[in-house]
């Protein structure tokens, strides 16, 4: 019989935001406590977790202080020290996944030649070097410019359909990809532990909101043909194996009109796509994350009921302490379940909450959630 002290372990996260707060939550019930890495007193991982080393992500120092005070070291951001991560694994301290392999994640053009040397399909890219005028004609429109590093939530993304829009170009090192116009966008997570063992979880639908690139609405599971699920998950798996990582990753996919899957990008930690699976699934992924890290057991991912979920955004020219709006009639409609991120201040399209909306019926779910996104409106005081 196995038998595990209290408590069973001390977490490390390097990243005190949204998915760093539910982490500490999922640590808890699992018997552990954690600490925090973050540049921002009282992050919203912080709050709950009781103890917060303030911090950056590229302070050497403070990447040793966490690490070297906690049993097991992951993070919830990818723009931190590598170096650092890599020098303190290689001295005993585990931390996951792997520093190595972030640092090939955080350098979308690294990841892309990571995939492809593996045989995973992608959108054909090149990287750019000098007159990027030039190199764009070269490659052909319409394209996609990515940023090397730091693209996150729409940032660091510039989708230029002909040369007319190259001044919209990003002036930073970065790698072009073909547009793939494509028919769907969908998500898979997958957790791989210690052992090896994987687990994946169903496939879901992503809607963006036009202009800022921020996923608007997600379905669980994804409205697709049964043999495009079972291929998409398939897809996912091998994408994880083929990284060799331990915890769990975002799996984000292209679904073309001919029924092609194309990884667009992969996130080596918990991920907005998988926010549905508190309320929806049997383990939740920052659970899921944690037994992996821990070497557990791997959770049941089953869905328990469909859902949609969407996030919440800081209203367009507000800032300031947060004034939620609406909350009282969303939270009258069945079936919604409301987080709220714990951040200080709001700022147009920061991201302040989501909304998880369960019901037996999916169309029902979308509904409501739609309903949800019309009613709940995040300002701030300092705003008329």
């Amino acid at each position: 019989m196995d038998a595990y002290p209290y408590p069973v372990a001390r977490i490390g996260i390097i990243g005190g935001g949204q998915l760093g707060r539910m982490m500490v939550k999922a640590a808890k019930r699992l018997g552990c406590t954690c600490v925090v890495l973050d540049p921002t007193p009282g992050s919203p991982a912080g709050q709950v977790a009781g103890h917060q080393i303030v911090g950056a992500y590229h302070d050497p120092a403070r990447l040793r202080e966490l690490a070297e005070s906690c049993d097991v070291t992951t993070f919830d951001i990818e723009d931190i020290d590598t170096d650092t991560l890599v020098e303190l694994e290689r001295e005993g301290r585990s931390i996951h996944p792997s520093p190595r392999l972030l640092a090939d994640i955080q350098d979308k053009l690294r990841q892309k030649r990571l995939l492809a040397a593996a045989g995973i399909p992608t959108a054909g890219f090149v990287e750019v070097e000098g007159d990027k005028r030039a190199a764009f004609s070269r490659f052909g429109y319409p394209l996609v410019q990515k940023a090397r590093r730091g693209g996150y939530d729409g940032r660091g993304v510039a989708v230029l359909k002909s040369e007319a829009d190259f001044d919209a170009y990003l002036p930073v090192p970065s790698l072009v990809e073909r547009f793939v116009p494509a028919e769907k966008e969908l998500a898979v997570l997958v957790a791989r532990g210690r052992d090896g063992d994987t687990r994946c979880y169903p496939v879901v639908e992503m809607r963006f909101r036009p202009g800022q690139n921020v996923l608007d609405l997600l379905l669980a599971p994804a409205q697709i043909p049964p043999e495009i699920a079972v291929a998409a998950r398939e897809l996912a798996v091998r994408t994880v194996h083929a990284l060799g990582g331990v915890g769990i990753f975002g799996i984000e996919l292209f679904l073309t009109a001919d029924g092609s899957l194309l990884v667009n990008e992969v996130a080596p930690r918990t991920h907005n796509s998988g926010h549905y699976t508190i309320e929806a699934c049997i383990t939740d992924q920052f659970e899921q994350h944690l037994r992996a890290i821990l070497g557990l057991p791997l959770g049941a991912t089953d869905l328990l009921c469909p859902a949609a979920m969407i996030n919440l955004l800081g209203a367009p020219g507000h800032g300031g302490r947060p004034i939620i709006r609406g909350m009282a009639a969303a939270l009258a409609i069945p079936g919604v379940c409301l987080h709220i991120y714990g951040k200080a201040a709001t700022t147009p399209f920061r991201k302040m909450g989501h909304v998880t909306v369960l019901d037996r019926d999916l169309d029902a779910a979308r509904e409501k959630a739609e309903r949800v996104l019309a009613l709940l409106e995040i300002t701030g005081e300092d705003h008329p």
